[in-house]
This record gives C-alpha cells, sequence and structure tokens, in this order.
C-alpha cells in the first residue's frame, strides 16, 4: 500500500510516497481503507520541525491527522463496527499516520459517518469540529448572551466555530480577509470585521472570549478587547506559548487558555450528529496522494475558506 512518510524535518519536500505492508490489527483495532484526509496546520508544523516537544524527533514519521474510510476488518474485541462501515475519525494528532491507503485504528477513534456527509466532508470534520467544540464550551465557555470575537474566522476551525456558538446563543464578530468576508455572513456571525480595512489593533468594542484562530494575536494585544475577567483562547501549544499561559493566568485576571485537543467518542459522535441535522462543512479544495507536496505547499500559504482534503483513489 501507499503511505507518506518523511525521515527529517524540513518543509514540502521532505513528504515521500512509499510503499509498505498493509498493518495488521489488533483485537480492539479496526482496518480502515481510507478513502480522504484533510489538511491541517498542525502538519506542517510537525514535519517542519515546530513541535519536537511533542512529537518527538525520532524518524520515520508520518502524516496526516483525520480522514474517512470504510472498515475493512474488525478485531475480536470490537463491537461498535462492522466491516462495510462507512465511518470518519483522527488520530494522535503529534503523530499522524493517516495519509495511507489503510490504516489500523482504535475502535474509540472513529464514529459512523453522516449518511448525506461525503468522504471528503467527513475527513475535514474531525480535528477541526472537535477543536471548535472544546474551545467553545470548555475553553471559552461561551453562551447565551456573551459577545465573542473569533480572529481568523474562515479556516477550518473557525466555520465551525461560527456555527456552534451561534447555537449556544452567542454574539459572534469574525475577523477575517476580504475573501472571507461573505462566507463568515453566510454562516452566521452577526458581525464582520475585514481586517485589511480594519486593523484587529483599532477595534473598540470588548469581548466575553477572544478565540485568535491565526496564531498572530498575542495575549498583551488581546488584553484590550477583553472584559475585566474575559478569556483568550490560543491554538498554538508551543512551549513558550505554555509558559505564557501560566504567568498571566496567576496574574491577570483575564485569562489565557491553549487548546490541546482532547478527543472523545462522545465528541466525535456529537459532531457527526450536528453534521447530520445543519452543521455545515465547506471545503476549498480537494488534491489527490501524488500531488502531497503542491497539497501541503498550498495550504501553507493560507487564505484558505474551510478545509482542504486529499482523496485516495
Amino acid at each position: 500500500m501507499r503511505k507518506v512518510m518523511y525521515n527529517q524535518f524540513g518543509d514540502e519536500s521532505v513528504l515521500e510516497l512509499v510503499e509498505q505492508a498493509v498493518p495488521a490489527i489488533q483485537k480492539d483495532q479496526l482496518l480502515i481503507r481510507v478513502k480522504a484526509v484533510s489538511i491541517n496546520p498542525l502538519d506542517w508544523k510537525v514535519y517542519g520541525g515546530e513541535m519536537k516537544l511533542m512529537s518527538s524527533s525520532k524518524f520515520p514519521k508520518s502524516v496526516g491527522i483525520d480522514f474517512s474510510g470504510i472498515v475493512e476488518q474488525t478485531g475480536s474485541a470490537v463491537s461498535r463496527f462492522k466491516p462495510g462501515d462507512a465511518i470518519l475519525g483522527l488520530l494522535d494528532v503529534f503523530k499522524g499516520g493517516a495519509l495511507a491507503d489503510y490504516i489500523a485504528v482504535n475502535e474509540t477513534d472513529v464514529a459512523l459517518k453522516p449518511a448525506h456527509t461525503s468522504f471528503e466532508q467527513a475527513a475535514a470534520l474531525p480535528l477541526t469540529g472537535l477543536s471548535a467544540l472544546q474551545i467553545l464550551d470548555q475553553l471559552a465557555t461561551v453562551g447565551p448572551n456573551q459577545n465573542v470575537l473569533i480572529n481568523g474566522a474562515t479556516g477550518g476551525i473557525g466555520l465551525f466555530a461560527i456555527q456552534i456558538a451561534k447555537k449556544r446563543g452567542t454574539q459572534v464578530t469574525a475577523v477575517v480577509s476580504t475573501k472571507g468576508v461573505a462566507e463568515a455572513k453566510k454562516w452566521g456571525a452577526d458581525t464582520v470585521i475585514d481586517y485589511i480595512k480594519q486593523p484587529i489593533n483599532q477595534l473598540t468594542q470588548q469581548f466575553d472570549a477572544v478565540i485568535d484562530l491565526s496564531t498572530k494575536l498575542a495575549f498583551t494585544d488581546a488584553k484590550r478587547l477583553m472584559k475585566p475577567k474575559a478569556i483568550f483562547v490560543s491554538t498554538l501549544p508551543s512551549p513558550l506559548t505554555l509558559l505564557s499561559s501560566f504567568v498571566n493566568n496567576l496574574f491577570s485576571g483575564k485569562k489565557h487558555k491553549i487548546l490541546i485537543l482532547k478527543p472523545t467518542v462522545e465528541g466525535l459522535n456529537t459532531l457527526a450528529q450536528l453534521a447530520e441535522n445543519d452543521l455545515q462543512i465547506v471545503l476549498d479544495k480537494t488534491y489527490t496522494l501524488s500531488t502531497i507536496r503542491e497539497a501541503y505547499r498550498e495550504a501553507r500559504r493560507g487564505k484558505l475558506i474551510g478545509k482542504s482534503v486529499i482523496v485516495l483513489d
């Protein structure tokens, strides 16, 4: 089978398509024939060497976190799935490995794919959808009659965060590029700010929560946008930001929290149910496995609306 691997940290040129044996499964695992894998910024932060403390420096390594596919085989202890089931799921966010024709996964890492959701859409849901849920329900804990600012609101997490926040009765202000203004409005943002025309440092309103999905807004700059007991959420768990968060939370009423994703079966099932109902999954572009370097190179440049996905045939 084909699998994307790399043997050193670097840019997209380190990614190689290699042949490997189909993995064997343990009694509590499933063998999945992968149909699609989504592209995430965390991918290139890991293969670029930015996350060494979390991912280790042991090679070879593989790429791809969230995926969709079909169950080919089940272990003897598996009870929730059967061969032929269409599923979505995700692997360890710092190890990856989904970009392969077949993968072995734990039963707890997958959920049934919503019937009316394509494999491409389903692959784009787990990582960013779970991130949006965790940010809104556990870190920022937004609810009715609160105001939240989402900076970088038309990326993978952002479009889910807008929709889910509105389901919670929250007033959403989305900060986006000119290209993303229409999409942010389309998916429910109450106020949309084009940062090209109005830089975020010129805003005068204060919010109950400020969520930075761009990884470019520092806590020191966000503080002026925050109410006295507001929460700032960032999505880059580097050693420096973790230390900064710890210090800030000791000495400030305004809290700084960092997303460190903790996937759960309940979360995956919640997402699948939301997608079955009315949660919209926005795709920017799809690629094939043979264009893996181009896919990541384009994604790294940014300016995407929603998610990009690699389709395996």
